[in-house]
């Protein structure tokens, strides 16, 4: 098990020992941290670097053994000033602080999308060069959309103001929105947001009776800071449903947070449902 208390896989710890290794050379990392680590890790052969790396070094790994996208999830801080050690206390700076942030997904082409606080590029690999090219200029996010990802399985869970909204989703044309959607869900948070990327769409993880307790499912600093970077880059929006994700003071390095993300108008009316029901109106 990981520190998560999540089941590992082979291609988990691999992927995290390679991306460990690859970006300790260079200089450019005081220090490093991973979903799969406890510790941050200091990079000690780079006495002068200037920057933190945080990342998920292998996001939705169950599905491996199917044959269906994983990737990486990566997010990039400045070593704060006068930092005398690489500690945590360095890497707990809200996602607004990120300088850059991105994944790689590997799929039916292998792409690597990032962000540096000017919009979002998309990069696919060419293997007969062995470089990446720009095959997707900056990336923009529909307002609306038809399309939503959830997991379906967990709804005895839900909070009042999710459920609300995925009932209007679910009830069409013949409902209060008018209009019919279509829902989606990979197990991998590295194709749902791909997916919103390229056609639009929100993605929902949010709190529920279950992982309320521990403040969501995602990790804050490896998935929902990275990826709500990302997305507001793109011109959606990143929600818990109560305050935007790149706002939040994180406590801890493993910290966990909801996270409702993709096509600003949607997640819009999801935070507002949130609202009028902690007000008692929904």
């Amino acid at each position: 098990e990981n520190v998560q208390g999540e089941e590992q896989k082979t291609l988990d710890i691999l992927s995290n020992e390679i991306f460990m290794h690859m970006n300790a050379v260079g200089g450019a990392y005081a220090g490093m941290a991973s979903e799969e680590m406890e510790d941050v890790r200091p990079v000690h052969s780079a006495v002068d670097g200037k920057y933190l790396l945080l990342f998920d070094p292998l996001d939705g790994s169950s599905n491996i053994d199917v044959n269906i996208s994983v990737g990486t999830i990566f997010s990039i801080l400045r070593l704060p000033e006068g930092a005398s050690s690489i500690a945590e206390a360095a890497f707990l700076q809200k996602g607004v602080k990120q300088i850059a942030a991105g994944y790689a997904i590997y799929g039916s082409s292998t792409m690597l999308v990032l962000t540096t606080g000017s919009g979002v590029n998309g990069f696919t690999l060419d293997q007969s060069i062995g470089m990446f090219m720009l095959t997707h200029p900056n990336m923009t996010i529909p307002a609306d959309t038809q399309e939503f990802a959830i997991n379906a399985s967990r709804s005895r869970h839900w909070e009042p103001p999710v459920r609300r909204y995925v009932d209007e989703c679910l009830a069409g044309t013949e409902g209060p929105r008018g209009k019919n959607f279509n829902m989606r869900w990979v197990a991998s948070m590295v194709a749902e947001v791909h997916r919103i990327l390229c056609r639009g769409g929100v993605f929902m993880y949010p709190a529920d009776a279950e992982n309320q307790a521990k403040g969501g499912k995602l990790r804050l600093m490896y998935e929902a800071n990275p990826m709500a970077f990302i997305i507001e880059q793109a011109g959606g929006a990143a929600s818990t449903g109560r305050g935007r994700i790149l706002d939040i003071a994180p406590t801890k390095l493993h910290q966990r947070v909801p996270v409702i993300l993709g096509s600003r108008n949607e997640v819009t009316r999801i935070a507002g449902y949130h609202a009028e029901y902690d007000a008692g109106r929904g």
